[in-house]
C-alpha cells in the first residue's frame, strides 16, 4: 500500500518544510504588518495576493518567485495565496483579528509532482497572523468590507476570463476578490499601501541586514572565484558557471537578476545576458553578478583582465572609473540627496574623459555613461524606494562605468573598453559602509587575486 507515506507527507509541516535555521522569524513579519498598520488610514484595510505563477512554455513554468511586498509582510513563498491586513482589529467568530493569511491546501497528488505545501501549520509558524486558513475558505470568508472606509490594494493584473479556471488558482481568488468588492459598493486604491510599503522597505531592519549581509558575503565568494578561474581559454558562460556554482553551493537560493558576463566588446553593452562569447587574450570580462539569500539580493560588478594583467590603455580607464566609485562612495552620507553619489562620480569622469581627449565637453559624458550611479537594494535588485534624502537604513548601490564601443567618435586605442565597478552601501547614523568591501577592487588587487588558485584547477574542467 502506498496511503502511509502519502498521509505522513501530509503531516511533515513542522519538521520538513524550510529546514535552514535563519530564515526570519515570526516576530519579524508580525513587526512589519504592525508598522504598516502604524501608516495606514484609518478605517481602512490592505488586501495582498501572491504573485502569478509565469508559463515558461507549453506546461513548464518559470522557477517562482514571490511577490517581494507580500514575502516582506508574510515570509510566504507559496503561489495562490492571500494576506488581508486591518487598520483596526475586526471582529470574526474567532474573536478580535489584526490580519489573515489565507494560502494553498495540502494536496498529496499535486505536491508528489510539484513539491511540498507547508499548508496551515507551516504558514502559522512562518507569518505569525493571527488567522490562518486555507484558499478553500476565501469564497465563503466574510470580510468586513462594508465597515471599511478603504481599501488599499497593490495594482494587480486582470485576471483571465477565458476557460474554466481553478477557484483556487490565482485567477480565481482574484475574481471572487472583485466579486467581494461589488458586494460592498467599495473601490480599491492601489496607490497608498504601494506608497506605505516604499517608506518601509527602502529602511532594512537589523534582521534584513543580516541576510543582505549574508547574500554580499556569497556574491564575493563567488567573484573571487570567477577572478582565479578566468583565462582566455574561456567563454562568458564558464565564466558565469564558477560564480553561480559558488552560489548556489554556499545557499543562495538563486541569481538576484540575470548574470552579466559581458567580454570584449560585450563589455559595453550595459545588461548583456547572452554570455555566449569565446574569450579572447588581451580583452576585458565585466562580471555583473549578484546571488539572492532568503529573498534579499546582493549586487556587485568587477571589471577583469582576461589575460590577468590589464593594458595600459584598460588601466587608465579603470582608475578612471575607480576615481568615481571612491567620489560616489564618500558621497554616501545622511541627509546628502540620493542623487550625491552620481553627482559625485560623474563630476570626476566628465573631467577624467576630458583631460584624456576622449570628450571636449561636460555634456559629452553621457556618450559614454549613460546610466545612473545609485539605486536601492534589498528584495529586489532595483528595490523600492522613493529617492529623497539618504538615511540610515537604505541600502544602495554605486556603480559608475565607461563604455567605450567600437566606432565611437575618440581614439580607436579606447574602443572596446566596457569597466563599471559596482559595490553595495550601507548608509548608517555617521556615514556609510561598504558591505562588499572585502571584494579586490584596487587593479593590482584584482591581478593578484586572479594568481590564486582556483577550485577548477583540481576539477578538471580547467585547461592547464
Amino acid at each position: 500500500m502506498i496511503c502511509w507515506p502519502v498521509a505522513n507527507a501530509l503531516a511533515q509541516d513542522e519538521d520538513r518544510y524550510r529546514n535552514e535555521q535563519d530564515f526570519l522569524p515570526a516576530d519579524f513579519y508580525r513587526a512589519r504588518r504592525a508598522a504598516l498598520r502604524e501608516l495606514l488610514p484609518d478605517g481602512s484595510c490592505a488586501v495582498l495576493f501572491s504573485a502569478p505563477v509565469r508559463n515558461r512554455s507549453n506546461d513548464v513554468d518559470f522557477p517562482y518567485h514571490q511577490n517581494p511586498d507580500f514575502y516582506y509582510l508574510s515570509g510566504w513563498t507559496e503561489p495562490n495565496s492571500v494576506l488581508v491586513i486591518f487598520k483596526e482589529a475586526q471582529q470574526f467568530n474567532k474573536g478580535a483579528l489584526q490580519d489573515i493569511l489565507l494560502v494553498p491546501p495540502r494536496d498529496a497528488p499535486k505536491e508528489r509532482w510539484t513539491g511540498r505545501r507547508g499548508g496551515k501549520t507551516a504558514a502559522r509558524r512562518i507569518s505569525g497572523a493571527d488567522w490562518v486558513l486555507t484558499t478553500e475558505s476565501w469564497d465563503s470568508l466574510q470580510l468586513p468590507l462594508p465597515q471599511q472606509r478603504k481599501v488599499l490594494q497593490l495594482r494587480q493584473e486582470e485576471p483571465r476570463t477565458a476557460g474554466n479556471q481553478d477557484p483556487l488558482e490565482l485567477d480565481g481568488l482574484l475574481r471572487s476578490y472583485r466579486t467581494k468588492l461589488d458586494k460592498a459598493s467599495i473601490s480599491a486604491d492601489d496607490f497608498l499601501l504601494k506608497r506605505a510599503l516604499t517608506s518601509l522597505r527602502m529602511v532594512k531592519q537589523p534582521e534584513e541586514l543580516n541576510l543582505l549581509k549574508r547574500a554580499i558575503a556569497i556574491s564575493v565568494d563567488g567573484h573571487l572565484q570567477m577572478m582565479s578561474a578566468l583565462e582566455p581559454s574561456m567563454t562568458e558562460y564558464q565564466v558565469e558557471a564558477v560564480g553561480e556554482y559558488v552560489f548556489h553551493d554556499a545557499g543562495a537560493e538563486a541569481v538576484g537578476y540575470p548574470s552579466i558576463c559581458g567580454g570584449g566588446e560585450n563589455s559595453t553593452i550595459l545588461h548583456y545576458t547572452d554570455n555566449r562569447r569565446q574569450l579572447r587574450a588581451g580583452e576585458l570580462i565585466l562580471l555583473d553578478m549578484g546571488a539572492e539569500y532568503h529573498g534579499y539580493t546582493a549586487d556587485i560588478t568587477r571589471t577583469l583582465p582576461v589575460s590577468g594583467k590589464y593594458t595600459p590603455e584598460q588601466r587608465i580607464i579603470y582608475n578612471l572609473v575607480l576615481e568615481a566609485r571612491d567620489s560616489g562612495i564618500a558621497a554616501c552620507r545622511p541627509g546628502q540627496p540620493f542623487q550625491a553619489p552620481n553627482a559625485a562620480a560623474r563630476r570626476v569622469i566628465s573631467r577624467g574623459l576630458q583631460e584624456l581627449g576622449i570628450i571636449e565637453s561636460a555634456d559629452e559624458v553621457k556618450t559614454y555613461f549613460m546610466h545612473g550611479t545609485s539605486h536601492y537594494l534589498g528584495l529586489d535588485v532595483h528595490d523600492m524606494g522613493n529617492y529623497g534624502p539618504l538615511a540610515p537604513g537604505n541600502v544602495i548601490t554605486v556603480e559608475p562605468g565607461i563604455y567605450i564601443s567600437a566606432d565611437s567618435p575618440c581614439d580607436r586605442k579606447w574602443w572596446g573598453i566596457g569597466i563599471r565597478i559596482e559595490d553595495d552601501i550601507l548608509i548608517t547614523t555617521t556615514g556609510h559602509k561598504n558591505l562588499s568591501e572585502k571584494l579586490p577592487v584596487k587593479p593590482e588587487e584584482v591581478e593578484k587575486a586572479m594568481e590564486q588558485p582556483s577550485i577548477l584547477n583540481n576539477s578538471g574542467l580547467k585547461n592547464e
